[in-house]
């Protein structure tokens, strides 16, 4: 029975990683659904995410609402400018350009913010406290951060699905990903949809930096690299392109490293997340709600 409860908690605390992944998932997820381009500085700005919200706590004093709001407004507005710099310019350009491109933009966030402000690690300032349920008498405890990983989570995601599926902009993003010179030639206009894209994007990944900062009290310039990867690897095993798929996949890849960590060992954390990339493209490189489709080649 023990090792029941012991499975439970380790469920919580996956769930809880795996939310986070969630939330970068589903940026990697609409830029490609869009313009099929894996924006591998997706994950640089959730690290910007996560150190916005830790000035806007330090500085200026906010609580963890007004921080989240900071970060996601700081990372839309920084999406948005390197998407118009970086990516629009390569819009006809080879796919592989793109992607050398998004590379070069995630090397560029990473060693700039090395160069403002120093490589160390900092401790990102206690704004919740740390309040524990106990449940089961005991056995299982939800702290009140999880909690709140696992409601702002739900409400972006709730959030994002009403955008896309009910709104003016999120429309056009459909119709974009569906057929991008249909869409232009109906007066979608394809500039601005591919910048609201990349700003919605960029707004999950900064309120998954400061989640992140919350919940593990760090935070540091390199921090965005193996969570931007394996944010990547839950998209692909969700189906990229899917919003749904992404979410599930997030949920999955925090549930599969937490119980190889609890049940294996923690070295091994990274290398299962790439088997499971190499599994999926080996197996169904749709992913789970992916579908296939031919291409013109």
């Amino acid at each position: 029975m023990e090792q029941f409860y012991v499975f439970l908690q380790q469920m919580v605390n996956g769930i809880s990683l795996g939310s986070i992944y969630a939330l970068i998932a589903l940026g990697y997820t609409m830029v490609y659904g869009i313009i099929k381009l894996i924006n591998f500085a997706h994950g640089d700005i959730y690290m910007v995410g996560a150190f916005v919200g830790y000035f806007a706590i330090n500085y200026l004093h906010v609580g963890f609402f007004g921080s989240l709001f900071i970060a996601m407004a700081a990372c839309v507005l920084l999406g948005i400018l390197i998407e118009r710099i970086a990516y629009k310019p390569l819009r006809n350009a080879t796919r592989i350009a793109a992607l050398i491109t998004a590379i070069g933009v995630s090397f560029l966030l990473e060693y700039t913010t090395v160069f403002a402000l120093g490589a160390q690690s900092r401790a990102f300032p206690e704004v919740l406290g740390n309040i524990r349920f106990g449940f089961f008498g005991n056995k299982v405890f939800i702290t009140n951060k999880e909690l709140l990983i696992y409601g702002v989570t739900l409400a972006l995601m709730v959030l994002l699905q009403f955008i896309v599926k009910k709104t003016k902009t999120g429309k056009a993003m459909r119709a974009v990903a569906f057929d991008r010179d249909a869409a232009m030639l109906m007066g979608v206009n394809i500039d601005n949809t591919i910048s609201a894209t990349f700003a919605l994007g960029s707004a999950l990944a900064g309120a998954a930096g400061v989640l992140v900062g919350i919940y593990y009290s760090a935070i540091s310039p390199l921090m965005g690299m193996n969570p931007g990867l394996k944010a990547f690897v839950a998209a692909v095993l969700g189906g990229i392109g899917s919003i749904p798929g992404a979410a599930l996949g997030g949920v999955l890849m925090g549930v599969i490293e937490t119980m190889v960590i609890a049940y294996g060992q923690s070295t091994f954390r990274d290398a299962v997340a790439f088997a499971i990339l190499i599994i999926i493209l080996i197996i169904k490189p749709s992913g789970i709600f992916g579908s296939n489709a031919r291409e013109k080649v």
